[in-house]
C-alpha cells in the first residue's frame, strides 16, 4: 500500500514555553496530518539531549526528553499553577529554541510538579518503575550523580563512582533517594504523556516513525552502566570513536566521537542489549528507522583524540548475525534502514538480506559530489524503499536549490523537463517527483512543504552551535497548504481510500500545473 508522511521534530512544534511538547500543538499537528491525508509522522529521537543539544547525543538511549513534558497538561492535573510558568522568559525568539534558557528554567518548574506528585504517589507510578527498572534505575542514579557533580562527565567522578563500586552506589541510593525519585517521576510524566499522544495520533490513522541512532553518547548512562559492551581502555576511555571518512562533502570527514561497540563481546549473549533496545523502541513507535545502517556491515573507527576523521579506517561489524538474533527473539519488525553514505556491495547485500526498506533522498541524486547519486534519482527508485526530498542532515529543498552548482541545477531542470523554475516552483516539482515515484512510502520534511530556506535547516553535520533550534511558527500551516498537500497525496494514490484520481482544473492550478 502506498503511503506518505511528514518529518517534523517534536522540539520544533510551536508553544509558549520555549520548545515543542506533547501537548495541544502536537495534537494540532496530528490533526493537520490527518486533514492532509498523511499516514506517517516521522520524528527525530525523543531522548534527552546532552551537550550540543543533539538528539543523537543523549544521556540515555531509553529515556524521554523532559523538555517535551507539557506544562499545561501538568497544570490540568493540579500539579502546577499556571502562574508558576507562564511568566517565565522561555526565550526571546519564538522561531528558535534557547537550550541554555530551557536548562536553567525548565527543571525548577518540573521539580514543583514532581514534589506535588510524590506527596500522593500513585500505584501506577510504582508499576511504571517496576516495568522500566531495567533502564530507569541506572538512569535516575546517573542523572542524580551528574547533578551533584555540577554536570561533569561520569569519567570525571570519583573512581568508586566511575567504576560503580557496589558500596558507593548503595550509599548514593540511600542518601540521595529524593533526588533519584525526581528523575524517575520525570520519566513517568514523559511516558504517560507520550502514551496519550500516541493514542491520539494512532486514532487519527497515523503511525509514528521513530529514529534510533546506531551509537550512544560517551557521556551516557548506557556506557557508564555497561562499559564492557564498548571498546574502552583500562581507564574506561574510548580506544577509538565513530565517524565517517572524507568525501565530496567534507575533506576531513565527520568526527562524531561516540564510543564504538565491542561487537565480539555483544555476540557472547547473542546481542541481548541490542535485541532489548530494538524491542523497546518497536513498542514506543509504530515503525523504527535505524540510523547509519551501513555501520552494522562495517564501521569507521577513528583514533580517540584525533582532531579529524582523516586517520580513521573501516572495521567489520556484526552484519546479519545481529538482525538474525533480533528476529529470532522478537520476530520480524517494521524497520527502515538509513542506508545512506558510502555503499559497498556488502552493505547492499546486508540491506537485501535484512529485508528492510532503504532510503532514497532526492537531493543526493542531483549533487555531483555524491558518488552514489544515480541511485537517488527517482527513475532508479524501487517499490520497497522510502523516498525523501531531504533529511534532518540536509539543506532544505529551497536552500539546496538556491545554492546548487550551475551544472547540477542545469541537470536537475532537464530531469524535471523545465528550462527555468523559481525556487518555490522547483520545490513543489521535486515534491511531486517524490510523491509520484514507485516508492511505497514518501516522507517530506515540513520545511519543504513550507518552501523554507536554510534558515529552517535542522542540522549541519559535524558542527557545533546553531543546530536543532528551528521552530515552526504558530499558524504557519495554512488551510490552503493542507488542501494542496492532500490533493497531491490523493493524486498519487497515497491515501488508503483513494486508488484513482482524475486531475481537475482546480487541482492542477493548486499543484502548479497550467490549466488545460
Amino acid at each position: 500500500m502506498r503511503k506518505s508522511g511528514i518529518l517534523m521534530h517534536l522540539a520544533s512544534l510551536p508553544s509558549e514555553y520555549g520548545v515543542g511538547t506533547m501537548g495541544a500543538a502536537a495534537r494540532k499537528f496530528a490533526d493537520f496530518l490527518s486533514d492532509a491525508g498523511q499516514q506517517y509522522w516521522q520524528l527525530l529521537p525523543i531522548c534527552p539531549t546532552s551537550y550540543g543539544d543533539s538528539p543523537y547525543q543523549s544521556f540515555s538511549t531509553f529515556a524521554g526528553n523532559p523538555y517535551f513534558i507539557d506544562l499545561d497538561l501538568l497544570a490540568s492535573e493540579g500539579l502546577l499553577d499556571k502562574k508558576e510558568y507562564v511568566s517565565v522568559n522561555w526565550g526571546d525568539d519564538v522561531s528558535r529554541i534557547d537550550y541554555g534558557r530551557l536548562y536553567e528554567q525548565r527543571y525548577p518548574v518540573l521539580k514543583l510538579a514532581a514534589k506535588r506528585f510524590l506527596e500522593n504517589e500513585s500505584e501506577d507510578f510504582e508499576t511504571f518503575c517496576e516495568l522500566q527498572a531495567f533502564w530507569l534505575e541506572d538512569y535516575a542514579l546517573f542523572m542524580t550523580l551528574k547533578d551533584t557533580h555540577g554536570g561533569c562527565s561520569w569519567w570525571q567522578w570519583e573512581d568508586e563512582l566511575k567504576r560503580r563500586d557496589h558500596s558507593a552506589i548503595d550509599k548514593v541510593r540511600e542518601t540521595m533517594a529524593e533526588q533519584i525519585a525526581f528523575w524517575k517521576v520525570l520519566q513517568y510524566f514523559f511516558f504517560r504523556q507520550w502514551k496519550s499522544l500516541k493514542q491520539y495520533v494512532n486514532d487519527k490513522g497515523i503511525d509514528f516513525i521513530g529514529d534510533l541512532p546506531i551509537y550512544v553518547s560517551q557521556d551516557s548512562v548506557d556506557v557508564w552502566a555497561h562499559p564492557e559492551l564498548f571498546q574502552l581502555d583500562e581507564n574506561l576511555m574510548p580506544k577509538e570513536v565513530s565517524g565517517c571518512p572524507p568525501d565530496g562533502f567534507s575533506a576531513t570527514g565527520q568526527l562524531w566521537g561516540n564510543p564504538l561497540f565491542d561487537w565480539d563481546k555483544m555476540a557472547e549473549d547473542d546481542y541481548a542489549w541490542w535485541v532489548g533496545r530494538i524491542d523497546y523502541f518497536c513498542h514506543i513507535y509504530d515503525v523504527l528507522r535505524i540510523d547509519h545502517f551501513r555501520g552494522f556491515d562495517s564501521y569507521f573507527a577513528i583514533p580517540y583524540g584525533a582532531e579529524t576523521a582523516k586517520d580513521g579506517y573501516w572495521k567489520q561489524g556484526p552484519g546479519m548475525k545481529l538482525f538474525n538474533a533480533v528476529e529470532a527473539k522478537i520476530g520480524k519488525q517494521p524497520i527502515i534502514a538509513e542506508d545512506l553514505g558510502f555503499l559497498t556491495d556488502s552493505v547492499k547485500k546486508l540491506l537485501a538480506d535484512s529485508g528492510f526498506p532503504g532510503m532514497k533522498v532526492f537531493e543526493l541524486g542531483f549533487d555531483s559530489r555524491d558518488t552514489n547519486g544515480n541511485g537517488y534519482q527517482p527513475h532508479n527508485f524501487i517499490r520497497d524503499c522510502v523516498a525523501y526530498t531531504g533529511t534532518h542532515d540536509n539543506e532544505t529543498l529551497a536552500g539546496w536549490y538556491r545554492e546548487l552548482k550551475k551544472e547540477d541545477k542545469k541537470f536537475a531542470l532537464r530531469y524535471m523537463g523545465r528550462k527555468k523554475l523559481s525556487i518555490n516552483e522547483a520545490v513543489w516539482e521535486i515534491i511531486r517527483l517524490a510523491q509520484s515515484s514507485v516508492a511505497d512510502t514518501c516522507i517530506i520534511p515540513i520545511q519543504d512543504y513550507l518552501c523554507l530556506g536554510n534558515e529552517a535547516r535542522i542540522n549541519h553535520p559535524s558542527t557545533l552551535g546553531g543546530n536543532w533550534i528551528w521552530r515552526l511558527h504558530k499558524d504557519e500551516i495554512s488551510k490552503k497548504l493542507v488542501k494542496k498537500i492532500r490533493r497531491m497525496t490523493e493524486l498519487y494514490c497515497r491515501i488508503p481510500e483513494k486508488t484513482e484520481m482524475t486531475l481537475k482544473a482546480e487541482d492542477a492550478e493548486d499543484l502548479g500545473e497550467e490549466k488545460k
